[in-house]
This record gives structure tokens, sequence and C-alpha cells, in this order.
């Protein structure tokens, strides 16, 4: 008695479309592209391997230094004495 009735929904049909796909796949102008990639990816490879080649030996550089420091410390107490 108190409800307010609510309209019945008209039932909507699902409309569906379907859109042609007849286009011709389109013709790469120029050179192709996927050889050079992987010769990209390559030089990318070849420089990190570099670069922590370069890195490793920069720490062993500084890591004999150190060594080679203490070393002649202990050397030139040893002397003194």
């Amino acid at each position: 008695m108190f409800r307010p009735k609510l309209p019945d929904t008209p039932h909507v049909p699902s409309i569906t479309t379907h859109v042609p796909q007849d286009h011709a796949p389109a013709h790469p102008v120029g050179r192709p592209v996927a050889p050079y990639v992987g010769i990209g990816a390559g030089v990318v490879v070849v420089g990190i391997v570099l670069t922590a080649l370069l890195a490793a030996v920069a720490i062993s550089a500084v890591s004999v230094a150190i060594a080679a420091v203490v070393l002649r410390s202990l050397l030139n107490g040893a002397n003194r004495r």
C-alpha cells in the first residue's frame, strides 16, 4: 500500500554491430627493423659486460693500492724498531 509501484522496464534487444575488416595489410616502407633490433640488443649486452669488467678492474686496483699502503706502513714501522 505504501510502496511505490515502479514501471516495468521495456526489454531492449541486444544490438551487435559487425564492422567488416576487409583492409589489406599495409606494406612496410623502407628497410625492415627486425634485424637491427637484435643488433641493438647485442650492443647493449656488450656494453653492460664491458662496464662490469671495467668496474671489476677499478675495484681490484683500489684494493691493491690499499693493501700496498698497509704493507708499506707495516714495513716502515718494523724498520724503525
